[in-house]
C-alpha cells in the first residue's frame, strides 16, 4: 500500500467515527514505511481541515465527530513527534481556558486536539478560569494569544470573562503582543458580540480556530 491507500482509509475511519480503527491505520501506514512526519502532515491535519467542508452547518449535530477526530488527532500527534527525524518547530504557543463562571469542557478539548495537531504549544488552563490567570499565564509562558471558551450567554458576556481580560491588558499595555479568540455557543448564535466582549477575533467551530490561531501566531512571529 501506497501513502495514498493509508490516507483514504485514515480519512473512512475517522468520518465512519471509528477511533480504533483510524489508530489501527496508523500503525500500519507506520510499520509498512510511512514516515511519522507524513503521518501527522499528510493523514492527520488534512483530515481535519477536511472536516470543515464535510460536515453540516449545524456543528452541534456534528459535536461527536469533531470531538473524536480532535481526539485522534492529539493521540497520533503525541505518538509521533518523538518519531520524527528532526522536532517539528512548533508555530508558536497559546493559553487555552473556559471562561470564569462556566464549567464545560468538550469544546475546548476539541480545539486542543487541533491545536496539537498544527504543531501549537497548547497549555491549558482548565475551567472557570479568572481573567487575571488568563493574562499572567500568557506573560508567564510568552503567548500571543489568549483562546476563551464559553458555552453559556451570561459567561460569554459576563463582566469577569473576556471583558475584564481585555481591561486588564489595556491596564498592562500588552493589547499589542497578546490577542484575544473566543468561541462557544453563544458566539455562533450572535457573531457580533466577540467584539462588544473586546475579542480580537472569533471561530465558529474547533477546526476553524485551529487556522484562526495559527494564522494570529504567524502573525506575531513577523
Amino acid at each position: 500500500m501506497n501513502l495514498q491507500d493509508h490516507i483514504k482509509l485514515y480519512n473512512e475511519a475517522v468520518f465512519d467515527s471509528d477511533r480504533d480503527r483510524a489508530l489501527k491505520v496508523v500503525h500500519d501506514a507506520v510499520a509498512q514505511g510511512v514516515s511519522p512526519e507524513d503521518v501527522v502532515f499528510e493523514m492527520v491535519l488534512p483530515t481535519m481541515n477536511l472536516m470543515i467542508k464535510a460536515v453540516s452547518e449545524d456543528f452541534n449535530a456534528n459535536l461527536a465527530q469533531h470531538f473524536l477526530t480532535a481526539r485522534i488527532a492529539d493521540a497520533v500527534t503525541a505518538e509521533m513527534i518523538p518519531k520524527f527525524k528532526k522536532l517539528p518547530e512548533m508555530v508558536g504557543r497559546v493559553v487555552i481556558g473556559t471562561a470564569w463562571g462556566d464549567l464545560h469542557t468538550l469544546g475546548k478539548r476539541i480545539v486542543i486536539g487541533c491545536l496539537k495537531a498544527r504543531m501549537i504549544d497548547v497549555i491549558d488552563l482548565g475551567v472557570n478560569v479568572p481573567a487575571e490567570r488568563f493574562v499572567d499565564e500568557a506573560v508567564a509562558r510568552e503567548a500571543p494569544v489568549i483562546g476563551i471558551s464559553a458555552l453559556m450567554i451570561h459567561t460569554a458576556t459576563g463582566e469577569n470573562g473576556c471583558r475584564k481580560v481585555r481591561q486588564i491588558l489595556q491596564e498592562r499595555k500588552l493589547e499589542d503582543s497578546i490577542k484575544i479568540i473566543v468561541g462557544g455557543a453563544p458566539f455562533r448564535f450572535h457573531p457580533q458580540i466577540f467584539k462588544t466582549v473586546g475579542a480580537d477575533t472569533w471561530a465558529a467551530d474547533a477546526v476553524t480556530a485551529g487556522k484562526v490561531i495559527e494564522d494570529l501566531l504567524q502573525e506575531a512571529r513577523r
